[in-house]
């Protein structure tokens, strides 16, 4: 059960930066090669690596290499994960409230 709880800290970690959420957005529109990215962002390839190896680890974003580049894509599916997580914390829970009503 931890495990779980600490891969899901992870992937929100990974959306609390301003520079991974506009890679994020940009992704939307589809794989992304990573100089298309540098180019957006107008940061140095070791910092748009950094950004990507935590949204990679995160399980967020997918890679494959072409040649020297890397090419990135959204991870739909972990995202539909994360916002049914999201969507959880907004729903009414009686067993929850019995415990609020406890303290």
């Amino acid at each position: 059960m931890g495990e779980v709880y600490y891969q899901r800290a992870l992937e929100l970690r990974a959306l609390s930066d301003p520079n991974r959420l506009i890679i994020l957005d940009e992704l939307k529109g589809g794989e992304r090669c990573a100089c298309n990215i540098l180019e957006l962002l107008k940061i140095s390839q070791p910092t748009l690596s950094h950004h990507m190896r935590i949204l990679c680890e995160a399980d967020l974003v997918k890679c494959r290499r072409d040649g020297k580049w890397m090419h990135y894509r959204l991870n739909n599916d972990k995202f539909a994960e994360l916002g049914r997580l999201i969507e959880s914390f907004a729903i009414e829970s009686p067993e929850v409230d019995k415990l609020l009503t406890k303290c």
